[in-house]
């Protein structure tokens, strides 16, 4: 199975995503592509990205949130529902499970298992089944030659959480990309939903 991963549903009311990465892994797409998906099923959603630094390399900070009454918060995600961390280098160096909600959804970019990591902390009884490692990059590098990570985590978010469905993700990815690009995506995001839904992994 996806290391340290499950699948669980959560409840239908506000949910609060946080993602961290670098500029360049498309962290402001990863958001936006989320709040699409949200919007597809008929949900309320908006996507930020935080303000600082673009430039290529530098951690970059998007927020989603997604609940199915008007959103009338505008301020950054203090208490994420869930973080997705896109660049595992950042673990150790930023923040990103700053103000995580008790029962927060952990997913991170990695080959590595979360005990790997040197996060075990996180493992939690209130947390069974809520931390998961995908080896996001190296699927979307299969898929698309890139091992741009944001459309195959959220594949990866859909099976942990089904906040949205998988069909809407792959929705949102060809509704933002044209072409090969976006059925590669699409492919790179079902086969990270198929990772973390599958019960062993060779």
């Amino acid at each position: 199975m996806a290391k340290g991963g499950g699948a669980l549903t959560v409840a239908p009311q506000m949910f609060q995503a946080r993602v961290h990465g670098r500029g360049g892994q498309g962290v402001v797409t990863a958001a936006e592509l989320l709040s699409l998906a949200a919007f597809a099923e008929g949900l309320e959603a908006q996507a930020f990205p935080s303000f600082g630094s673009e430039r290529m390399g530098a951690p970059v900070v998007a927020f989603c949130r997604t609940d199915t009454k008007p959103i009338r918060l505008r301020e950054p995600i203090a208490e994420p529902d869930a973080v997705i961390i896109q660049d595992p280098t950042l673990l150790h160096h930023v923040d990103v499970f700053g103000g995580l909600t008790e029962t927060g959804y952990v997913l991170i970019n990695s080959a590595r298992s979360i005990e790997e990591l040197g996060l075990a902390e996180l493992l939690t009884p209130a947390r069974a089944g809520r931390v998961v490692t995908v080896p996001a990059g190296e699927l979307a590098r299969a898929r698309t030659g890139r091992p741009i990570p944001n459309a195959a985590l959220l594949g990866a978010l859909s099976a942990m959480t089904s906040v949205v469905s998988q069909d809407s993700i792959e929705a949102a990815i060809h509704g933002r990309f044209k072409g090969k690009m976006a059925d590669s995506n699409a492919a790179a995001a079902r086969d990270a939903f198929d990772y973390v839904r599958e019960p062993v992994h060779a």
